[in-house]
């Protein structure tokens, strides 16, 4: 696929994996998470010390209507408390849960993003997602979880990253070099930059560019994840979006979103280690597009 036919503007051809792991793929990139990467993860747990990467959630009353808001100030969990009575008196929960919130660290299925009328690695979307559930591409591939060495590049390491930065391959090999750490293909990728996750659009957030995209590719990078993601669209006229809009339905590179960065970039400062064995063990949800989780990253 060229730039002509994705109207990137860009004359290189986009990163894909369409085909590489067959036409009825739905692990994408996960692909490279071999029983090596693994093994290479679980050696970094070494003193038991664990870190979450998900932002706390507070519930908001649910509220009427088949549907809760999306907005950044509502909560993406709304509650309502349930009295069970027989055999034996207890409470209960009914949740309404937005998987795809900006507040709510979520885990994005392959289905999620749609290129060109198609869904990673080529199938037709009205096909993959239906109003009765996703049927490729969804939630269901991470059914087995996930577990690999992380790698974190910490960016903001001497302050946070200038408003509208687009961060490049570049910038991800000079962290690297700066804390003597190199990702390895199946290794998970997490970013900090710095940012609060509140958008302020006086100051154009950073965001990653279509060459930190490509870098990303070359590298096997197998997951995703950080406090910087698709910011302002400007920041790459060429590619607008090239995380939601190219790593995830043309190279099937799963994304966290909405990750909480701070302390794990805290934790590696203190111990002078960058790479972690990262887990990921969503609820066994099927036929979603997202789903909340908690990414544990342990030394």
């Amino acid at each position: 696929m060229d730039a002509s036919q994705t109207g990137t503007g860009n004359s290189e051809e986009l990163p894909s994996n369409w085909g590489r792991w067959g036409e009825d793929d739905q692990l994408g990139t996960l692909n490279l998470i071999t029983a090596e990467a693994r093994a290479r993860g679980a050696a970094e747990a070494r003193t038991g010390r664990t870190v979450s990467l998900a932002l706390p959630i507070r519930p908001a009353p649910l509220i009427s209507g088949p549907f809760a808001p999306s907005t950044q100030d509502a909560s993406p969990v709304q509650q309502m408390m349930v009295y069970v009575g027989s055999p034996a008196p207890a409470m209960a929960d009914v949740m309404l849960v937005t998987n795809h919130h900006p507040r709510s660290t979520h885990l994005d299925a392959l289905g999620h993003a749609i290129r060109d009328g198609r869904v990673y690695p080529g199938r037709p979307a009205d096909e993959a997602v239906t109003p009765a559930g996703a049927r490729h591409g969804s939630t269901t591939a991470f059914a087995a979880g996930l577990a690999t060495r992380g790698i974190l590049l910490d960016l903001a390491a001497g302050g946070p990253l200038p408003s509208g930065h687009a961060v490049t391959g570049r910038d991800l090999e000079a962290a690297e070099e700066r804390q003597s750490v190199r990702l390895e293909s199946g290794d998970a990728l997490v970013v900090r930059c710095g940012w609060p996750m509140t958008p302020d659009p006086e100051r154009p957030m950073p965001g990653m560019s279509l060459d930190a995209v490509r870098w990303m590719h070359r590298r096997g990078v197998s997951l995703y994840a950080g406090d910087i993601g698709d910011a302002h669209p400007d920041l790459d006229p060429a590619c607008p979006l090239p995380l939601h809009r190219v790593a995830l339905p043309m190279m099937g590179l799963p994304l966290i979103d909405a990750a909480e960065v701070d302390e794990l970039a805290a934790v590696c400062a203190e111990l002078g280690r960058y790479a972690f064995l990262l887990t990921v063990a969503p609820p066994r949800i099927h036929g979603l597009t997202g789903v909340p989780v908690n990414p544990l990253a342990l030394f």
